[in-house]
């Protein structure tokens, strides 16, 4: 199994990548595993204390739970993967189904910050973005599917974004095999990964 981890700052381009990359492969063939399945679950954190939770430093997620799901799709088994309510700020109940298959993409903002994770990769890629870049499509995502205000996601990237990004995520880009620039637009770099996981499968 072939396991590719794929980082970058918020509204980079991760997923855009990710989906180019899927599409690429029959269907079954390649499975995605978002770092942000994984965050610890808030429920019992008062509601109103919700809204400060850091989504953006390593201590949010769950690693060692992600690390043992990767290693059980290594060995051949199945997984329940589990769901985050973005809105709720909890772990949901419903799980995701995901049998081991060729390729597993590990997708997420902090991904190359774990070294015990990072260690799991064949591949690790950093998604690279202009931060107004970054900034004009968080706000985009935020206001529609996450149900806050362009000045709600502007306070948010200047109080917490903004420096998760310096102090965590840019450093973790020298542990990158690949550093793809411009996102999900970069088609050249996108065909150099894909053809390299062909290649890689093909042996």
């Amino acid at each position: 199994m072939l396991i590719i981890g794929i980082a970058g700052g918020t509204g980079s381009g991760k997923t855009t990548v990710v989906n180019k990359i899927v599409s690429s492969f029959p269907a079954g063939e390649v499975a995605v595993i978002p770092q942000d399945s994984y965050y610890k679950d808030s429920s019992h954190v008062p509601v109103e204390e919700r809204s400060k939770i850091n989504f953006d430093e390593p201590d949010a997620i769950e690693w060692p739970l992600l690390v043992k799901h990767l290693e059980d799709l290594k060995s051949g088994k199945t997984i329940q993967m589990p769901t985050y309510s973005y809105l709720t700020c909890t772990r949901q109940l419903e799980t995701v189904t995901v049998n081991p298959c060729e390729v597993v993409i590990v997708e997420g903002i902090l991904v190359l910050c774990e070294p015990e994770l990072r260690d799991m990769m064949d591949v690790k890629v950093f998604v690279d973005a202009d931060a107004d870049d970054r900034l004009i499509r968080v706000i985009a995502r935020d206001c529609i599917q996450r149900g806050r205000t362009p000045q709600m996601v502007i306070d948010r990237y200047q109080d917490v974004l903004k420096p998760m990004h310096c102090q965590h995520i840019e450093p973790s880009k020298r542990y990158a095999d690949l550093i793809l620039p411009q996102g999900g637009s970069n088609t050249v770099a996108i065909k150099l990964l894909t053809d390299y996981i062909e290649g890689r499968l093909k042996k």
